[in-house]
């Protein structure tokens, strides 16, 4: 399966930025980026919501190069629809490579990472929504441009599932828009021009998963 209305990127430059009114245990289910496009002004809903738990979300920052963004960076304002394809610059948080790898440099461990081309996971950070949204906010203070991918809304300009959108228990009520090459994410071009990618997810859903986005176990 897949999401029910497709999946894309939408690209523009900030307008406005607004968490949610604080929920019953005092987390917030979103933080609301305002996009303005030439088509009008895109409400995307970054989902942290930490359903109640301590872990509930997890976060990571990535650098990426241009050489990875598979020409999204060339797209001009607006919605974009891509194909949930390894080369249509859709995002996998599980099969890209570049989303799930990194060199570390600057260090011995890194020289000799380096010389040998070996990879170190980027670390999923786990936490409540107020910790990511910290990590978050501080990314779109420094943005002159900004892509964010997901699911477009059914009504008005805006897109959803800003997160992972794989590995969804079976038994979930979300398991139906499981897929690959679909997940949402939130790319920020820093005003010196370079590139870092903030990747969200449940702790609930899988990183491992088969072909058609199902957990595996």
């Amino acid at each position: 399966m897949a999401l029910n209305r497709g999946y894309g990127v939408v690209a523009g430059v900030k307008e406005d930025y607004f968490r949610d009114p604080p929920n019953d245990y005092g987390q917030y289910f979103h933080g609301n980026l305002r996009l303005r496009t030439p088509a009008g002004v895109y409400h995307c809903a970054i989902d942290v919501d930490s359903k109640a738990v301590p872990n509930g979300v997890q976060w990571r920052i990535i650098e990426l190069r241009p050489s990875m963004l598979k020409g999204v960076d060339k797209l001009g304002d607006g919605w974009h629809p891509l194909e949930s394809t390894a080369d249509s610059g859709a995002l996998d948080f599980i099969r890209n490579r570049d989303l799930s790898w990194r060199h570390h440099l600057g260090c011995v461990p890194g020289l000799l990472a380096a010389v040998f081309r070996v990879h170190f996971p980027v670390p999923w950070k786990s936490g409540v929504s107020t910790e990511a949204l910290a990590d978050l906010e501080p990314l779109l203070e420094v943005a002159q441009r900004i892509w964010v991918f997901g699911e477009p809304f059914e009504d008005g300009l805006g897109v959803h599932n800003i997160h992972q959108n794989q590995g969804d228990p079976l038994d979930s009520q979300w398991s139906a828009e499981n897929g690959i090459w679909q997940d949402g994410a939130t790319l920020v071009q820093r005003q010196d021009g370079s590139f870092v990618l903030f990747c969200n997810k449940f702790v609930t859903q899988s990183v491992r998963t088969d072909e058609n986005g199902k957990p595996r176990k």
